[in-house]
């Protein structure tokens, strides 16, 4: 006979303690790769919970692919720090969370004085099964301020 799952319960938020953050649902997540030579992957934390006696707690992760994890690739207009969100979700570990991060609009990401190793932006949704963008275009505008925002940083 099979054993019954324990209930769980949701929570509004869980310390990490091994990076001392708290963590909120809506928050973007910086998670450690299986193999360390990849770079972080990158989530928003969408839901948490934990068993009934508060341990164990897990994270319902909605992914950001990188350009070069899309089925198309990395194209030339495609930006160093650029993510598209992702149809993409797992329950994960809270243990796996190694930092918080921001991902930012591509219009506010475009007006930071600085920008940090934990700033991303997004400016596209993701189907992973099919590879389909939403939306399906880059206006020709926002290509030209890429190039220009990309030209005063260097």
């Amino acid at each position: 006979m099979a054993k019954a799952k324990a209930p769980r319960r949701p929570l509004e938020s869980c310390t990490i303690k091994h990076i001392n953050k708290t963590i909120n649902a809506g928050d973007c997540v910086l998670m450690r790769p299986a193999d360390q030579s990849n770079p972080q992957y990158v989530a928003r934390i969408e839901r948490i919970d934990a068993d009934a006696r508060g341990g164990n707690v897990k994270v319902l992760a909605r992914w950001y692919y990188r350009p070069e994890e899309s089925i198309g690739g990395r194209r030339q207009f495609h930006g160093s720090k650029e993510l598209f969100l992702s149809d993409h979700y797992d329950v994960q570990s809270a243990d796996t969370i190694e930092g918080k991060c921001t991902v930012h609009s591509f219009k506010s990401y475009t007006k930071l004085d600085a920008v940090g190793n934990d700033d991303f932006f997004c400016r596209f949704e993701y189907n992973s099964s099919t590879g389909a963008f939403n939306p399906d275009r880059v206006a020709v505008y926002v290509l030209f301020l890429l190039l220009i925002f990309v030209l005063t940083s260097a």
